[in-house]
Order: structure tokens, then sequence, then C-alpha cells
């Protein structure tokens, strides 16, 4: 069933002669017939009482009028809530992203390209690695901010996806500092025998971060001796967790700098047990809209 029969038939019952109808759809008399006529078959009934006088609906006809002139009135009000949908979209640009992430790059994105904000929203999602990769093929949002190494290689068709990597990062097992600025817990000789176990602050391997760390562990043949006390899904947390001199976490280093250069975190061991990473902004090959492409041209831009 098509909506136009619908028109052509409230129109029909209105003006009570298919040539005055025919003329008032701009088609010809016999297409407009057509179109009736369809209707009644999709229907399963006569809407029209035959004869060549003044067109007369049946009883069928009369109970689908008032059920036409609905479906009418939803059909244009949903489409012009689509309109204004679409309108709305063509100025919010849409990032999935994880938790830490959102809390690093995107924080400092927000500041740096704030121009694009003037006339835009930007709407962050957070997720895990999966679901982002996901919600991208899927067409949900604009873009995706993920991390890439080789343990957890995000697979997306490039003929479909394009992407720009926007940072390189590193995980680094870090300790609350005491009042030398020394780590609390330190890894160097944590292998020898008699040496205790260091108190490790794990994330979840729900986590990017979590499988890139498992997986230098289980691969390192000189993994330090750790005592597994926290696991977490939150970067966030187990930052807190570091803080409060529970333990050693691995931390973006872009997220614990700060803290290490003030005193507050210490390295609690050398270069060899970083991790390196990089991040990678993906994106649709197809045209996004007004917003997002400028969004996307300012992160392009050299400089």
């Amino acid at each position: 069933m098509q909506g136009k029969w619908l028109e052509d038939f409230l129109l029909l019952a209105q003006e009570r002669s298919f040539t005055r109808a025919a003329e008032l759809r701009h088609v010809t008399h016999p297409a407009f017939g057509r179109r009736i006529r369809a209707l009644e078959a999709w229907a399963g009934t006569a809407l029209i009482e035959p004869g060549s006088g003044a067109v007369r609906l049946t009883p069928a006809g009369e109970a689908f009028r008032d059920t036409a002139e609905q479906m009418v009135r939803m059909l244009a009000q949903s489409h012009d809530e689509l309109q204004a949908v679409a309108g709305r979209q063509a100025h919010v640009i849409t990032l999935v992203t994880g938790r830490t992430l959102a809390r690093t790059i995107v924080a400092d994105w927000l500041a740096r390209y704030s121009a694009v904000l003037q006339t835009a929203q930007m709407r962050v999602i957070t997720r895990t690695l999966d679901e982002a990769v996901a919600m991208l093929q899927r067409g949900e949002v604009s873009f995706s901010l993920l991390y890439h190494h080789a343990a957890i290689a995000v697979r997306l068709d490039g003929r479909q996806f394009s992407y720009l990597t926007v940072a390189h990062d590193k995980l680094v097992p870090v300790a609350r500092a005491d009042a030398d600025g020394r780590a609390l817990f330190h890894l160097a000789g944590s292998q020898q025998p008699g040496a205790s176990a260091v108190p490790y602050l794990a994330f979840s391997r729900s986590m990017a971060l979590g499988r890139l760390v498992e997986d230098y562990l289980s691969n390192n043949p000189l993994t330090p001796r750790l005592r597994r006390c926290i696991e977490c899904d939150s970067a966030d947390a187990n930052y807190e967790y570091v803080l409060k001199g529970l333990g050693v976490a691995w931390m973006p280093w872009s997220m614990v700098q700060r803290d290490c250069q003030a005193g507050r975190l210490a390295l609690a061991g050398d270069s060899s047990l970083d991790v390196h990473f990089d991040v990678r902004l993906y994106r649709p090959k197809r045209h996004l809209g007004a917003a997002a492409e400028q969004f996307w041209s300012d992160i392009t831009q050299p400089g």
C-alpha cells in the first residue's frame, strides 16, 4: 500500500468525481482509477460504489475514510519529525570511545577545537572496545576513538572505513611515591628468591587496557612477580587506588604524567616494562553531517 493511494482516496471522497480528483492530483483519469483499484485490492473489499454518477463510498469506504485521514496525518507528522531530527543531526557530532580516552584525548580536543562547538553539539558515548566498533559498523555514530595494538587489533573493512592515528601513548607501571619521591612498591627484584610479590591493581579484561597489560604479562619471560589484589573495570578507580598506596598499576602515561612530575606517583619499573600503543580515530568513508566533517577537517589539519 502506497501513501499516495490514501491521498487519492480522500480527495475522491471529498470531490465525488474521478475526473476532478484526477485533475487535482495531476494524473490522467485512467491512472487515477488504477490507483483507486489498487487501494481496493489492498483493502480486500470495494471502497467505491459502482456507477457512472457522483462517486459514493461503500460502507467499508466510509469506515476506512476516518482511518485514512488518521494515517495521512500521522505520516505527515512523522515526516516533519524526521526532517527536524535530520536537521539536528547535521549539527551533532557523535563519538564513541572508552572512558579513559574520553577523559584524556577527548577532553583535550574539546578544548582545542572549541570553535566547532559554537554551532554544533558533541555527543560523547563511552563503551567497551568491541561495543564501540559495533556502533561504528551499524552507523550509529560518526566516529570511534580506539586503542590500537597487535593484541587488540580492530578489524574494520578498509573499503568502508578510514582512520587517523591521533596519538601515541604507553602504559607504565606506577605506584604512590614516598616522601623521597620513590615508588612505595617497585618491580625490580621481585623475581628474586624470597622476594615478596608486588600487589597488583589490574584492569578487567573487558577493557582494552586490561587486554594490553595481560598480553604483555603473559608473553614477557621476565614478568615481575605480582599478587593480583584488585581487579577493576575503571581506569579512574584504579588511579585512585594507586594514589592511596594500594599497589602497582599499569596506567596510561597521558593520565599519570603530571602526577609523576609532581611527585605524587612514581614509576615502579624501568622502560622495559612499558607497553606502547596508538590511538586511532575511525570514521565511515561516506559523507557525514556538516559538523562532523568540519571536526574531521580540524583534526586532520597539520599542527
